[in-house]
């Protein structure tokens, strides 16, 4: 008679706060993998863990398969214990509490790990050996080795290589009768060796025949089998053989990567001398860029002192040549009046008794000393003017000279600014904007085709002053953000997305409708308390398109910042309707779940920036730039103004010397009058 059939497992039910025994009621981390300390409590029907890349979901599940006595292996990760404890710390544990049989019954695992590999064992708070552990674990019938029963992320692969066999072996592990996989191990190996038996009967017997049939046709067949016999023999002996072949043949193949590897080893350091080779001529270039910037700056010197000579001298030339015409009339009057003066020396001896006749004719003659003080007067005014005038003219001079000083400085500063966009150009070439400097360059090269201003790529239009803020910003901000271009048309972006479509840039527009819906920028006495001092939408500079893009997308407007304070605090910044938060540690995110109205908080640390190191100061640079445009127009207007002193100054200097001549002309008439009566005086004396 048939032995009987076990029973089956009793069912296990569920109890009325909705757990079954052996379900997991809390866990609780300290200073395992990235976790400083966890608590967390699963529902009654824990089934996944899910959630965003870096939310900790491989920490927890691994926590829970060793806190349940899993051996390290079975994550696919470290496959020793000590390499679960957090980075920088000693040691940590896991707490992991089951629910019992009733459902006041609590039992309490805890697993001690240390940095050397080392665990201890505590059972409702007395250390145990984890054979003990075990026999709990197993009690519950709980198997984090078995895939269909405990799947950790890095296994999943694994998980969907098992053929049908194997995972009905493993369901039949997690859901049956223990007793269940090994009596089908016993019915899978009865039927292989059933199989086997009768096989070996069907080709015994076949061969029984045969031998009988031969043995009565042909007695030769008996050095036949003989034969038979010894080749097996041979073939028995060549399988053996067989694996010390493949090993010459692994060993001849060993040999052969040993030889390419000694050939790559010269070939790296060959390429190491090359690299090292053309270092050398790069920095002699960048030394001989640095002497030509000094020659160059010493060169503007010169031509700025060569300048200044040069507008002394043409002033000293004006005067000069002012001076220079007087000369001029003058000599020409001089010798008119020398011509004048022989033709009446040749006459002077006919013309004395006529001389003398006149003389007692003459009237008395009166000097215009009225007209000679109004022309001193006039000439007075006229040279004080041309002093003011050649006054204004020296100070717009020096003034065009100061403002072109500055505007050398500004250009220089400009310079500097242009390399610090060609640093983040290269900052975003090696973050995977291979061509980020084509697009810069067609957007710079066709500026006058767009309607409107064009700003990009992102990194260059921001400029982050705190390195602290930077790590804030670039963590709320996507990647692919910092390497677009913002449009203020639709003419534009299409025009831009058409022909930078081969660049990989993105292309982004603004409207400008939503900085009117946004709320002002306040910090209310309660986030002061907590620690809470500003918003990232506050801590960068950028144009306005640029920023209202950055808040729009990423609601900069509704993230804050916080202090170490504030980190303390943690727990209290949702009660203020806070969802996004900051601090120098830990970035937080607080969310309501799907499945329920509590709050989820995701936890996340601050990483240290990598492009924003390297933006400049955009509000300098249009600063400079609207410098260098008022300088270049007040430049313009100072020397349209000393054109115009100098004009003036000519017409005054030329005026002037007009009434010097008709003052010498009235003083020469007055001379030569009073000469003249002296000369008929002492020629008639004579």
């Amino acid at each position: 008679m048939s032995e009987s059939r076990p029973s089956k497992r009793p069912k296990t039910t569920r109890g009325d706060d909705d757990y079954m025994p052996g379900n997991i009621l809390e866990i609780e981390l300290c200073n395992f993998m990235t976790f400083d300390y966890l608590k967390c409590k699963p529902g009654p029907r824990l089934n996944l863990v899910i959630g965003p890349n870096g939310s900790g979901k491989s920490s927890l599940v691994c926590a829970i398969a060793l806190g349940l006595c899993g051996e390290p292996q079975l994550l696919g990760r470290a496959t020793s214990i000590g390499a679960y404890v957090k980075r920088g710390e000693e040691s940590g544990y896991i707490k992991i509490t089951l629910r019992g049989v009733h459902k006041e019954e609590h039992i309490i695992i805890m697993r001690k790990i240390n940095t050397n590999n080392k665990s201890e064992w505590l059972f409702n708070g007395n250390v145990v050996s984890k054979k003990d552990v075990v026999e709990t674990i197993q009690r519950f019938n709980i198997q984090v080795n078995n895939l269909t029963q405990f799947l950790p992320q890095d296994r999943v692969c694994e998980f969907a290589k098992l053929t049908p066999v194997q995972l009905l072996e493993e369901t039949e592990k997690a859901v049956g009768d223990p007793q269940l996989p090994e009596q089908h191990r016993t019915l899978v190996d009865k039927s292989r060796s059933l199989k086997h038996i009768e096989l070996s009967l069907e080709k015994n017997e076949g061969t029984l025949q045969q031998l009988k049939e031969r043995n009565a046709e042909l007695e030769t067949d008996v050095e036949r089998v003989r034969q038979r016999d010894e080749l097996l023999t041979k073939a028995e002996a060549m399988k053996k053989k067989l694996p010390w072949l493949r090993y010459d043949m692994k060993q001849a193949e060993y040999r052969e990567a040993k030889e390419r590897e000694n050939d790559a080893a010269k070939a790296l350091e060959e390429a190491a001398k090359l690299l090292n080779d053309l270092k050398e001529p790069i920095m002699k270039q960048k030394e001989e860029k640095t002497a030509l910037d000094v020659k160059c700056k010493k060169v503007s010197r010169n031509v700025n002192e060569n300048a200044k000579k040069r507008n002394e001298l043409m002033e000293e030339e004006n005067k000069l040549d002012v001076e220079l015409q007087g000369k001029y009339k003058e000599m020409k009057e001089l010798r008119r009046q020398e011509e004048t003066r022989q033709q009446k020396l040749v006459k002077a001896r006919e013309e004395l008794a006529i001389a003398e006749l006149e003389l007692e004719n003459l009237p008395p003659y009166v000097p215009p000393k009225d007209e000679l003080q109004r022309l001193k007067a006039e000439i007075g005014e006229l040279d004080y003017s041309a002093n003011q005038v050649r006054q204004n003219k020296s100070q717009a001079e020096n003034e065009i000279k100061r403002k072109k000083s500055s505007m050398m400085q500004n250009k220089e500063r400009l310079m500097e600014m242009d390399n610090k966009s060609t640093k983040c150009l290269h900052v975003l070439q090696r973050s995977g904007a291979e061509k980020i400097f084509e697009a810069y360059k067609w957007v710079q090269e066709h500026r006058h085709e767009f309607n409107k201003e064009v700003y990009g790529p992102v990194l260059v239009e921001v400029n982050v002053s705190n390195k602290v803020h930077a790590a804030y910003l670039e963590g709320q901000v996507a990647h692919y953000t910092w390497k677009s271009f913002i449009t203020q048309d639709s003419g534009d972006r299409d025009l831009l997305v058409k022909h930078l479509q081969f660049f990989d840039v993105p292309v982004l527009n603004y409207t400008g409708d939503d900085c009117h819906q946004r709320e002002p920028f306040q910090i209310s006495e309660d986030k002061r308390a907590l620690g809470i001092y500003s918003r990232l939408d506050q801590i960068f500079d950028a144009p306005i398109a640029v920023k209202e893009v950055l808040i729009s997308q990423f609601s900069l407007d509704n993230s804050y910042i916080g202090s170490k304070e504030t980190d303390q605090k943690a727990d209290e910044v949702p009660k203020l309707g806070i969802i996004d938060l900051w601090t120098p540690e830990n970035h937080y995110h607080w969310s309501k779940s799907r499945y329920g109205n509590h709050v989820v908080t995701v936890v996340q640390q601050v990483e240290r920036p990598q492009l924003l190191l390297n933006n400049l100061n955009v509000g300098e640079i249009e600063k400079l730039r609207s410098q260098q445009k008022e300088l270049e127009e007040v430049i313009a207007n100072l020397e349209e103004c000393v054109k115009r002193f100098q004009d003036e100054e000519r017409s005054l200097v030329n005026q002037a010397a007009n009434l010097r001549k008709q003052w010498e002309g009235i003083s020469i008439t007055v001379q030569n009058e009073h000469k003249k009566r002296q000369s008929i005086s002492s020629r008639i004396g004579e």
